[in-house]
């Protein structure tokens, strides 16, 4: 499983960003996906997953301001961010699940600052 995420930049606090990540190969296999973060000096933490079964779990920090989605393939995973804090900043990483293992994509930067 290949995983290509995109939509990250530079936004103001209060702002909106959209991110994507397209999944190719072996994605019938797939069976969970999530975003997940990383901010200077501290460990990744996870930020949001959904299940083919459409069983979402978000950080306490994000909820009521992120929405994570799919499509039904699970070919696309999205992260709408609204109401954006600056310390959303960090880099962000797509991941996807399988029965054998966990595959990752190169992250993509939000930085929110004004």
């Amino acid at each position: 499983v290949q995983l290509q995420a995109s939509g990250g930049g530079l936004v103001q606090p209060g702002g909106s960003l959209r991110l994507s990540c397209a999944a190719s190969g072996s994605i019938l296999s797939i069976s969970d996906m999530g975003w997940y973060r990383q901010a200077p000096g501290k460990e990744r933490e996870l930020v949001a997953t959904v299940t083919k079964g459409d069983s979402i779990n978000y950080a306490d920090s994000v909820k009521g301001r992120f929405t994570i989605s799919a499509d039904n393939a699970m070919n696309t995973l999205y992260l709408q961010m609204n109401s954006l804090k600056p310390e959303d900043t960090a880099v962000y990483y797509c991941n996807a699940r399988t029965f054998y293992r966990a595959y990752w994509g190169k992250g993509t930067q939000v930085t929110v600052s004004s």
